[in-house]
């Protein structure tokens, strides 16, 4: 009897320990993903000369680097300046029913799953880089809208 008391008070607490050790090993990995998913993101240059995060213009989340936007190009790619339809990134246009607000940057208006952005992409032939400006949603920068900055 004195003997399954033994046993089972090791077994207890090596039972305890591996729990414990189980869950300092889950904290700690966790805690490495958190540090790897901000190393993942993509990043660019500020205004400023410092860095930023590459941000969806829609929703404002940031892009991993693997993730990229969806867009629609029209004009063949050897004019400098193009027409761009910009539909969101892999978190804002793929799902519908993530909860994320897709806000246009110009009006500040709701942009629907459906809708997209209106944008000015330049093809720079020096140093073959693309620039991209947005102008609005076809709510504010539309068919029916004359303004400079709208391409027709």
């Amino acid at each position: 009897m004195k003997d399954f008391f033994t046993f089972f008070a090791l077994f207890s607490v090596a039972t305890i320990l591996f729990f414990l050790l189980r869950g300092l090993y889950l904290k700690n990995l966790s805690i490495q993903n958190k540090k790897n998913a901000v190393k993942n993101l993509k990043k660019q240059k500020t205004a400023n000369g410092g860095l930023g995060f590459v941000r969806c213009p829609l929703c404002n989340t940031p892009l991993a680097s693997g993730e990229d936007l969806f867009s629609r190009i029209f004009r063949p790619m050897t004019v400098s300046d193009q027409r761009m339809y910009v539909l969101g990134c892999p978190h804002c246009y793929s799902d519908k029913k993530n909860g994320i607000k897709r806000i246009c940057p110009v009006c500040r208006k709701n942009v629907p799953v459906e809708s997209y952005l209106i944008a000015r992409l330049f093809n720079k032939t020096s140093d073959h880089k693309k620039h991209v400006i947005i102008t609005g949603c076809p709510a504010c920068c539309g068919p029916k809208k004359i303004d400079k900055y709208c391409l027709k």
